[in-house]
């Protein structure tokens, strides 16, 4: 197998303190999903959740969410929390802070108005929080961070990355990553998109049995955050 770091680097966290890796909670745990929402995937995930009554944070791609309203509305309505990922999926690296920036505002904006779109009789149903925003690829250049961070947003990273998505894995070398690594207050990163789905499909549903075997409770960064 090639070389993979499942784990978050611990000198970055040392270099940006301010940029979320891990929770304080020796109780929970916190899967995030990227990239989605999309037809393939996220009703198969927000069905698994569902039957484990689990909570987690989708980082939604605003294009996506342009695409499939219904199911983003689906990820609102049934708890989750909600996460900024770009309106393209940008690679910060390869790209200005000036149209970063108008990017990940307008994966915000379509957020917001889709958002508002929710037919609901839940009085209890919490206004979605959009100021959390991961990058796209992990890659973010310093100065678009600090000009993220000035408006509001708060920047989240991982403790735990499965590698779903890399097609040189197989499902059982991605729940061997999740599983050596990640504890009680990791945040652990899962793809709900077309590319990951083959791997998906087998660890999820191993993950979501191991942990909760373990008394932890799958919970949304809405409620720490």
């Amino acid at each position: 197998m090639k070389l993979f770091r499942a784990k978050y680097p611990s000198f970055l966290k040392l270099l940006f303190p301010e940029r979320l890796t891990h929770i304080e909670d020796d109780k929970g745990i916190y899967l995030t999903f990227d990239d989605g929402p999309v037809q393939e995937a996220t009703p198969w995930v927000l069905d698994l959740l569902g039957k484990h009554e689990a909570k987690a944070t989708f980082f939604c791609i605003g294009d996506n969410v342009k695409k499939h309203p219904d199911i983003f509305r689906r990820i609102i309505e049934e708890g989750h929390g909600i996460g900024n990922h770009t309106f393209n999926h940008l690679n910060g690296w390869k790209t200005s802070e000036s149209e970063y920036l108008e990017n990940t505002q307008l994966a915000e904006k379509i957020m917001t108005e889709t958002g508002k779109q929710l037919k609901t009789n839940n009085s209890k149903l919490q206004t979605p929080n959009y100021s959390l925003f991961r990058p796209p690829y992990g890659k973010i250049k310093n100065s678009q961070a600090k000009s993220l961070k000035e408006q509001g947003y708060k920047i989240v990273m991982w403790d735990v990355i499965s590698g779903d998505y890399d097609r040189e894995f197989s499902g059982e070398e991605c729940l061997e990553n999740v599983i050596e690594n990640a504890t009680p207050g990791s945040t652990i990163v899962l793809h709900d998109s077309k590319k990951a789905f083959k791997n998906l499909k087998v660890i999820l549903p191993q993950i979501l049995d191991h942990y909760k075997e373990k008394g932890l409770e799958f919970r949304s960064l809405k409620g720490v955050l």
